[in-house]
């Protein structure tokens, strides 16, 4: 046999090697969507005022006058874009300040250090796997960019093991996208879904259960093999050359404890976070109240470490050049986003797309229908924006197919939530991989293997949803 054919990479591989700088792969989308609406008709659904929310309204689509975006349309669409993403920017910063504090207080890392020391280094891949569920659950149970705060924890944590920050996104990000994306009690596409449908809010949880826990339980042995890969062989880390600076640990493991100091901060931050989720539960709290708590940790943590005004403000200032970067690609994806509005191409994409299932077969009906979410999905990242857009549509065409309700909507569910692994106009995700240094264009090479898994494993699961009239 030919050795060379045989180390030969695969086409996937090849193909992830080839992935270009995170900032040419978004201008080439801006582009694209820029030349798109000279080639596609503007268009619009007519909409109705549903519990506050706009609503499409079924077989109400029409062609309007286009709006084609000239050359300096696309460039004022870039500074548009972060002003539109202003409130994600501004919390990349609040966290970024947020976890410097808390890294001069050495509280992360004396708790990180003192938790590897306890467990002993024998378990680094049960932490690996603990951490996955974790993450996995506070994207299950808490939300999405609720949860930033928590990513650089995993930074600390995966150096201390000595994997890489791309470890770390696996086990944070990842983990957090997959639990929030496939959640069984998703407020944003299952719950807005079940309200579309006029379905008993969450009903059908067994399957979405199931689907959740076996996606999570892949990511976590993805994370360990990977792992296990950059351990034995680290020149096969995609981490390298990642700014790790303030991160990792300073001392040999038997040398860390937490100290009262270390205790009081621990406490001031979870304090902060108790105060958030209450907020966002019961006070309909977002974004710019997050950042305002952040904030507010940041200040507290840093009286009582007993750090001086100085000190502080240098404090600052670093955190914030070390998120630049992040904040930065927040706002250049977002102007995917602002240029579909300025062209008015966002809904002539979801209208042309539902046309496409009409004549399929039933199991097929089903997957398209979750492959055309995902499509949709880069175009309009917000999970409830997109299920009030796409689900009034989709929902009769399904039913006219053949499919129940709960189907349609566990194929919404499934192509929003996997594409979200993937998807670079999505702010919460550059946000989260900004706090843990990783590029975006590295981060796909990671994962994209992972999101062919998944992909596979929620077919079976529509086709068993389609199987077993699921309802």
């Amino acid at each position: 046999m030919d050795k060379n054919k045989e180390k030969r990479p695969s086409f996937v591989k090849r193909f992830l090697r080839q992935t270009p700088h995170a900032i040419t792969m978004l201008f080439g989308i801006i582009v694209l969507v820029s030349v798109l609406t000279y080639i596609l008709p503007a268009g619009s659904y007519d909409r109705v005022l549903l519990n506050g929310r706009n609503v499409v309204v079924p077989n109400s689509y029409k062609i309007i006058t286009s709006t084609p975006i000239d050359f300096l349309g696309l460039f004022k669409a870039i500074p548009l874009g972060f002003k539109s993403a202003a409130d994600i920017i501004f919390v990349v910063f609040a966290g970024a300040i947020m976890f410097a504090f808390m890294e001069k207080s050495k509280a992360v890392e004396n708790s990180v250090g003192t938790l590897l020391k306890k467990m002993g280094f024998g378990r680094k891949h049960l932490l690996i796997v603990i951490f996955t569920f974790i993450y996995g659950f506070l994207g299950v149970a808490v939300g999405y960019e609720n949860n930033i705060a928590m990513v650089p924890i995993a930074a600390v944590l995966s150096l201390a093991l000595g994997g890489d920050l791309i470890l770390a996104a696996g086990i944070s990000v990842g983990a957090m996208t997959i639990g929030f994306g496939l959640s069984p009690i998703n407020p944003y596409t299952v719950g807005t879904g079940h309200k579309i449908a006029e379905l008993a809010m969450f009903s059908g949880y067994g399957l979405r259960s199931v689907l959740c826990f076996i996606a999570l339980s892949s990511m976590a042995y993805y994370n360990v093999r990977y792992f296990k890969k950059i351990t034995k062989n680290p020149e096969k880390s995609l981490g390298k050359g990642l700014d790790e600076e303030g991160i990792s640990l300073s001392k040999p493991i038997q040398e860390y404890s937490v100290t009262a100091n270390n205790w009081l901060v621990l406490s001031i931050f979870l304090m902060g976070l108790a105060v958030i989720i209450y907020g966002v539960f019961n006070l309909n709290w977002y974004l710019i109240e997050l950042s305002a708590v952040f904030l507010i940790i940041a200040l507290l943590c840093g009286i009582v470490s007993r750090m001086g005004a100085t000190l502080m403000s240098e404090t600052v200032l670093k955190a914030v050049s070390l998120a630049a970067p992040g904040a930065f690609m927040v706002g250049f994806a977002t102007t995917i986003k602002v240029l579909m509005e300025m062209g008015n191409i966002g809904d002539t994409i979801s209208y042309n797309l539902a046309l496409l299932l009409q004549d399929m077969s039933l199991y097929t009906s089903a997957i398209s229908m979750a492959v055309s979410q995902s499509v949709i999905n880069f175009f309009i990242p917000s999970g409830s924006g997109q299920a009030l857009a796409t689900l009034p549509v989709m929902l009769p065409l399904g039913e006219t197919l053949g499919l129940t309700r709960q189907t349609t909507i566990l194929a919404f569910q499934i192509g929003d939530g996997i594409s979200n692994l993937v998807n670079p106009t999505l702010g919460g995700l550059i946000a989260m991989l900004a706090m843990c240094r990783v590029p975006l264009d590295r981060w796909l090479r990671f994962i994209f293997p992972m999101v062919l898994v998944l992909l596979l494993m929620s077919c079976v699961a529509l086709i068993v949803a389609v199987a077993t009239g699921y309802n």
